[in-house]
């Protein structure tokens, strides 16, 4: 019966135990995390080591997602588990609609209600968060977190873990660079550079 390890046993690491045990991929999880040995339960779920241990087991799970919420940190992970050769896998909500048009990379989760529309292409290691939309042909790089309620309508560029914040928006053809921060309840109307934060409607910098 395949167990999915999931890396990171935190309340995100919850919402991802759930999708994928209700995707019927997977017959139960266990958490792996660095607070191990301190932290051995996350409600039923057991925690069962850190992350050199599910180094050590990983020919035990055939799948291994990473559920860690900072972009950076998650980044680093996968790819640490990657060179080990890991098998990272990813998670998708069986109420979430995915266009079948559209690319989702590994170790990328796709949570409740979220949709995907066609020509689409996702990154490795991002996060679509419950009730996301994400419209034709956009483009999100490695490690985005798109967090819940977050609309980006289409042709949006999104640069490398860029951070959306709760019920933000981005108009059609708008490109985010890297590392940036939009606000929650933002909405972006025009392109913005690396490594800034934005806030406000219409965002603006801060």
């Amino acid at each position: 019966m395949p167990v999915l390890a999931i890396l990171g046993a935190s309340g995100h690491g919850k919402v991802i135990a759930e999708a994928a045990l209700l995707s019927g991929e997977w017959t139960d999880v266990v958490f792996f995390d660095d607070a191990y040995p301190s932290v051995k339960m996350i409600e039923s779920w057991s925690v069962v080591g850190n992350t050199q241990n599910l180094i050590d087991q990983s020919s035990v799970y055939p799948g291994v997602v990473i559920a860690i919420g900072n972009n950076e940190i998650r980044l680093s992970k996968q790819a640490e588990l990657l060179k080990q050769h890991c098998n990272i896998v990813s998670i998708i909500h069986p109420f979430a609609v995915v266009s079948p048009s559209s690319n989702i990379s590994r170790g990328t989760v796709v949570l409740a209600g979220a949709i995907i529309n066609p020509f689409c292409k996702i990154g490795e290691a991002c996060i679509l968060n419950t009730g996301a939309t994400v419209d034709h042909d956009c483009r999100l790089s490695n490690g985005v977190h798109i967090s819940p309620g977050v609309n980006l309508a289409g042709g949006v560029l999104v640069g490398r873990a860029s951070w959306l914040g709760i019920g933000s928006c981005v108009k059609q053809q708008v490109s985010i660079g890297e590392n940036v921060i939009v606000g929650a309840g933002a909405a972006v109307i025009g392109d913005t550079s690396d490594n800034c934060t934005l806030v406000g409607v219409p965002a603006k910098l801060i």
